[in-house]
């Protein structure tokens, strides 16, 4: 099958190219960034310059092709501009839906998140829970991102399939939560917090499996999998980050008050230099580590026939791929 795929360079995105390819799919690969392309460089893909919020490149890109996989979404839990987050998440959403629907694919799959569930009630939360209120900007937008796209889905037929990774670890890890590990594991995290909180997660190569065999899958149409199984708190994480890491972790282990104050103050700041909040630690950060992140991935499980790999090995696999 040829493959369409958005965000092929990102952290997921390389790793669903790489498996895409090993099944014998050949890929075409949107890239915004003319640097990124030193990502896929080792792989037999073919790249096209775009950008999901350029619909002639889309279409350009899309030609031939008999399905697509979006993975291009902001994901950051503080930006300089909140506007990125609704031109990213929700309008580029829009324009690769409907450019699917004119290349007139055979499948879409869009990767989310399981952010955009909220504060729901249910514990653990699975694929039928209600939607809850959204605790960052990232969240609420993947959110009406989604929205976007199952409304086309009712519209217009839009084929699609919808994955929802849990808590993406593993090697090589550039995000908020691979940025606090390596921090403690070079010390230079000088706190603990948020110890009590707990959130399900999975292997990035899990997830990577997840995209490709919902997009092999005859008659999931109108579909949607969350993907992760291990439910870890930080506390949790912390230890094995000490064990595997042999680095002590900070002494001082301060309460999730102090942690969201330290957020406000930080925020702020960053809000005022246009520079990335200090640890990482935004509002927004906080609040999205304090939302209900306990998820029940065992449809995928069951209909995919995912099997998970421990939150330990994805740890052991990130902590080796920066030393």
């Amino acid at each position: 099958m040829k493959v369409f795929v958005t965000g092929g360079t990102g952290f997921i995105g390389a790793k669903t190219v790489a498996r895409l390819i090993a099944s014998g799919h050949e890929c075409v690969c949107l890239i915004r960034n003319p640097r990124k392309k030193e990502v896929l460089k080792d792989l037999p893909c073919q790249m096209a310059d775009g950008d999901i919020t350029d619909r002639p490149s889309l279409m350009e890109g899309m030609a031939g092709c008999e399905a697509v996989i979006n993975l291009a979404n902001v994901f950051s839990l503080w930006e300089p501009d909140n506007s990125l987050y609704t031109k990213i998440n929700i309008d580029g959403t829009r324009n690769v839906m409907e450019a699917a629907l004119l290349s007139k694919v055979q499948k879409v799959v869009h990767v989310s998140s399981i952010v955009t569930w909220g504060n729901t009630p249910d514990i653990p939360f699975n694929e039928k829970s209600p939607i809850g209120d959204h605790a960052s900007e990232y969240a609420r937008t993947k959110y009406e991102g989604d929205r976007v796209a199952w409304e086309l889905v009712d519209r217009k037929g839009l084929p699609l399939v919808m994955i929802y990774p849990c808590a993406v670890l593993g090697p090589n890890d550039p995000k908020p939560i691979g940025d606090y590990i390596k921090m403690l594991a070079i010390k230079k995290m000088p706190i603990r917090g948020l110890e009590s909180t707990a959130l399900t997660f999975v292997h990035v190569n899990d997830v990577a499996e997840a995209i490709v065999r919902a997009l092999e899958k005859e008659g999931n149409i109108g579909e949607g999998y969350i993907v992760g199984k291990e439910l870890c708190s930080m506390k949790q994480i912390n230890g094995w980050v000490q064990e595997i890491s042999g680095v002590p972790l900070p002494f001082l282990s301060v309460p999730n008050s102090v942690i969201k104050l330290n957020a406000f103050f930080l925020t702020a700041l960053a809000d005022l230099t246009k520079r990335p909040p200090l640890w990482g630690l935004s509002s927004d950060s906080v609040r999205n580590a304090l939302s209900n992140m306990k998820a029940d991935g065992s449809k995928a499980e069951r209909e995919l026939g995912i099997s998970y790999t421990p939150v330990r090995t994805a740890i052991e696999e990130f902590i080796e791929s920066f030393r």
